[in-house]
């Protein structure tokens, strides 16, 4: 619908929050079409903004992708209105100055926010639109409303439901008028955002990066089943910030996946693009777990494994935040992730599960430790990963799976590339001696200038005798249980 002289005076709010973009945004297009002027806002609200759990990397992301998507509004005549504070109290000032007459959101389906927005909808005209995941959490049910707590039988649920056309995701060129007269703070002063060649905030760059993926048909999507866990190569999309910004929508996505499979010229081309319309689903899939079971946040999914004897030593914990475990693999991860913020889906794994089965530390201080450096940090996706390497989410029977880092490393790294990026001291390390360090002669550690317990720790635990107390610690919780 065009703005012309019929829609209402009274200006509407697009009160941005997980949609950092102009293209397939169902909030900003719900307010556009139904008012001649829209205010775009974003709230800094202290809860999220000053958590313990908000990593300076994502914080930096988020505050370039506002500045780009400032930009974007710019050309269309527009702005947003930066404010500070609890949303209720500066959104009702809001309507106050701006005689708004309607506020349109995406919904958010973390715990945290739909408390939020359900005390705001009872006081505010603030309506709720689709948008941050391609399926409603709601919509994907057992016909007796009960929610999927399996992936296969969700995904299959997933893939039964009509997909949307391209002409639902696109936004005819508009201006759009702003009222001039309501005052906007600015944005916070933060330390700069490193990561702009990793990572380049903003709409544009989520599609060259999606573009970047899906353009070759003899690698990125059409590859990904065979490459996605390599480690020495990069073959992933590298969406995922983009996603948890909204800077690029899933349903944007997931339609060019769909493109792909149709223009595949291969059965294995195909099913690289399945592989990775599996992952999408795969996020969903965890957003409706967090969704219709919020106590996953603090609790197991199992109750059963909740009473894992945690040997929970700061020591080895520490070992592990730092990338000084003395196993490459894991300490080339954990190094990444302090480094930029981002850590390959098969490094998560590995890390993960070397801290919760050979530390036996609290799947729960390495989900903190993740949110609180990933630039891609989102709840439902992070709990979901990491209850999945803990055994103690939705899988049926994973708790005795412990990986291990040397095997994994020599199959997903095999000659170490991936360690030595992250790991310099071994960078001189033959390959033969790459995955397990320890194992060199003195003359081969002198002639890498690398001696182990000097320059590089030696391993800090032994994984055949962690192994076994993995399991009997686990084992021992589900006897617990069962009395």
């Amino acid at each position: 619908m065009s703005n012309t002289m019929k829609l209402p005076d009274r200006p509407a709010i697009w009160w941005i929050r997980r949609d950092l973009r102009l293209s397939d945004n169902p909030a900003l297009s719900a307010a556009h079409s139904h008012h001649r002027c829209v205010l775009p806002v974003f709230i800094l609200d202290p809860v999220l903004h000053n958590s313990r759990n908000l990593s300076k990397q994502r914080l930096a992301f988020l505050i370039a992708g506002l500045r780009r998507l400032e930009s974007d509004l710019h050309r269309m005549g527009s702005r947003i209105i930066i404010r500070s504070g609890k949303p209720l109290d500066v959104l009702r000032s809001l309507v106050s100055e701006s005689g708004a007459h309607t506020l349109y959101a995406q919904e958010d389906y973390s715990p945290y926010a739909r408390k939020r927005d359900t005390e705001i909808a009872g006081q505010l005209p603030l309506e709720f639109v689709g948008g941050q995941t391609l399926r409603h959490p709601e919509d994907i049910c057992k016909k007796d409303g009960n929610p999927y707590v399996v992936y296969t039988h969700f995904k299959q649920k997933w893939r039964e439901k009509a997909f949307p056309s391209h002409g639902s995701v696109s936004l005819p060129p508009i201006i759009l008028l702003t009222p001039g007269n309501i005052p906007s703070e600015i944005l916070p002063d933060i330390p700069a955002y490193d990561l702009e060649h990793i990572f380049p905030a903003g709409e544009e760059a989520a599609r060259r990066k999606l573009q970047g993926f899906i353009g070759d048909p003899n690698s990125g999507i059409f590859a990904y089943h065979q490459q996605r866990d390599l480690l020495d190569v990069n073959v992933t999309s590298m969406l995922s910030p983009y996603l948890r910004m909204g800077m690029i929508s899933t349903r944007q996505v997931v339609l060019a996946a769909l493109d792909c499979l149709n223009c595949a010229s291969s059965a294995s081309a195909r099913q690289g693009v399945q592989a990775w319309l599996d992952e999408l689903i795969w996020r969903e899939f965890y957003t409706s777990i967090l969704y219709h079971f919020p106590y996953v946040l603090k609790k197991s999914f199992r109750p059963q494994l909740e009473t894992i004897p945690w040997r929970n030593r700061e020591e080895d914990f520490q070992a592990w935040s730092d990338g000084r475990t003395g196993f490459p693999v894991i300490d080339a991860a954990m190094r990444q992730l302090k480094g930029v913020g981002w850590v390959h889906n098969r490094a998560r794994m590995l890390a993960g599960s070397f801290l919760v089965k050979n530390l036996l530390v609290d799947w729960r201080w390495g989900e903190r430790w993740f949110m609180q450096h990933l630039v891609d940090g989102d709840p439902a996706a992070n709990n979901g990963g990491w209850q999945w390497v803990a055994g103690t989410g939705t899988d049926a029977a994973p708790y005795f799976r412990i990986f291990n880092p040397v095997t994994q490393a020599k199959k997903y790294d095999p000659h170490g590339d991936y360690i030595r990026r992250w790991v310099p001291e071994l960078k001189d390390i033959p390959d033969r001696y790459i995955h397990t360090p320890w194992q060199m002669p003195i003359d081969v550690q002198q002639g890498a200038g690398c001696s182990i317990g000097k320059h590089y720790p030696a391993p800090i635990v032994d994984l055949g005798i962690t192994r076994k107390l993995a399991l009997a610690a686990y084992n021992a919780a589900r006897a617990q249980k069962k009395k």
